[in-house]
């Protein structure tokens, strides 16, 4: 495996599968089956998800909330995630470990870096919940923090996109993929990678991205075998 330890970003959204909102068990099933093709092969795998399927602070301040009101809301929907995550991946055979940066001791615990790296080492699958546990910072941020942290590889983003375009694929059909990308040449380009305090911390400490399609079959595994799949963004 070109990869021991990795942190995978997945968002909110991904979770919702065909639904318009909340958490879909079928795609929760299925993220899980595409997660044990990788822990079985002995990977270290740590987990940060969004909460954007439940609530958006920032979403929630455009309409009159108090910023960080909205965002301590949208760190306890990543909670909720985190869980029902959880759950799945336990129902597949793995065992976890839940960490929030918000300390909720009834059902989780609370992110202690050493602990997160020994439960890594010992094979346990380690979920990252509650962001950084501030205000004003993404979970693409979080998702770098704790991939530094831990000293992940590389962080893996699954999208619904496979990889990074010069524009977006959704609107333009001419749009090109990137299948290797510097941190200038997104910068110098204006691409939408991950927001610029995540991509920025990346970038200082050496840490590359793979943005790559989760929602194909194998493509978590191939990307760990360090097969060419999605855009990867390096010094």
């Amino acid at each position: 495996m070109k990869y021991q330890r990795i942190l995978l970003k997945l968002s909110g959204e991904a979770l919702m599968g065909e639904r318009s909102y909340g958490i879909d068990p079928k795609r929760l099933a299925e993220y899980a089956k595409e997660i044990k093709k990788v822990y079985d092969l002995g990977v270290q795998i740590a987990i940060v998800i969004g909460g954007g399927n439940i609530f958006r602070g920032v979403a929630g301040a455009s309409n009159g909330m108090d910023r960080v009101q909205g965002d301590y809301m949208g760190m306890l929907a990543t909670v909720i995630n985190g869980m029902a995550l959880q759950g799945a991946l336990e129902e597949a055979g793995m065992p976890t470990r839940l960490q929030t940066a918000l300390k909720i001791e009834a059902i989780a615990e609370p992110y202690i870096k050493r602990r997160a790296v020994r439960h890594l080492e010992k094979g346990r699958i380690v979920i990252f919940g509650a962001g950084t546990g501030n205000p004003y910072f993404t979970t693409d941020t979080a998702a770098v923090l704790r991939g530094v942290e831990v000293s992940a590889d590389v962080i893996l983003k699954g999208t619904r996109v496979d990889g990074v375009y010069n524009a977006d694929p959704e609107k333009h059909k001419d749009a090109v993929k990137f299948d290797y990308i510097s941190f200038e040449e997104v910068l110098a380009k204006g691409l939408n990678v991950m927001d610029t305090t995540a991509f920025t911390l990346s970038q200082e400490n050496k840490l590359p991205i793979i943005v790559f399609d989760m929602n194909q079959e194998d493509n978590l595994l191939k990307v760990c075998q360090g097969k060419t799949i999605g855009t990867t963004v390096t010094i």
